[in-house]
């Protein structure tokens, strides 16, 4: 740990992560509720978001074993809805390939939507693949170890706090301020702006599908998009 800490590369990724884990300290206050509501004792809820790792997977896995369903449906359930990270780790597989299997697994478990969209720049402006992961680490370390203070005092005190606030709709102000930057070219435009209309437009699909719709339908536009504006500059 010693070794990675004074990485410079795993300190400008934990840096850099702080404005977003500031950010989400209201949904971590928000899911240790969830996790107070649905019955879980400390350790239980500590554990969940341990391992779970995700404010939606850890709200809805909450509400389902509060409601009495079975844990094999509630894993499923979380399953699916985290499949948009196939899509995040099918991006960063050709990247990892040349790393050893233990940082691939670390990088894997660290893998979010914040940490991705913070560090896949990094990825594609170094040649050296160990100079991302250590920058992906340090972001994702960031976020672990936020969370999880966020997700104990939610569960002793979060209580407190009014549900009519909806502290939840910081989740995507958070996702949209690390996604702004990522938007000067026609082609990341094109994919947010299909993925954005799609995901309430198929918002009928069971189990969150849409989500993971949307996401296929904005790669496919925004490659179509690329594709045409090459054409174009071949001319």
């Amino acid at each position: 740990m010693r070794h990675l800490i004074a990485s410079p590369d795993f300190r400008d990724g934990f840096v850099e992560m702080l404005p977003a884990c500031v950010g989400l300290v209201p949904f971590g206050l928000v899911c240790g509720v969830g996790a107070a509501a649905a019955g879980a004792d400390f350790a239980a809820a500590l554990g969940m978001s341990a391992i779970i790792f995700s404010g939606a997977a850890q709200i809805l896995a909450s509400q389902m074993m509060a409601a009495g369903a079975p844990f094999a449906v509630v894993v499923l359930t979380c399953a699916v809805l985290g499949l948009r990270f196939l899509m995040y780790s099918a991006a960063m597989a050709p990247v990892l390939k040349p790393l050893p299997a233990r940082w691939q697994r670390t990088v894997a478990f660290l893998l979010t939507d914040q940490a991705f969209a913070a560090s896949i720049r990094r990825f594609d402006s170094h040649a050296d693949p160990r100079r991302g992961a250590l920058h992906f680490a340090g972001g994702g370390v960031a976020l672990w170890s936020s969370w999880q203070i966020d997700n104990a005092i939610g569960y002793f005190a979060g209580n407190v706090i009014p549900a009519s606030w909806s502290l939840e709709f910081t989740v995507p102000l958070c996702f949209i301020a690390l996604l702004a930057p990522a938007l000067k070219a026609v082609p990341p435009v094109v994919a947010a702006a299909v993925a954005g209309v799609a995901v309430p437009a198929l918002d009928a699909l069971p189990m969150r599908l849409n989500l993971v719709a949307a996401g296929i339908l904005g790669i496919i536009a925004g490659t179509a998009a690329e594709l045409v504006r090459e054409r174009w500059k071949a001319r």
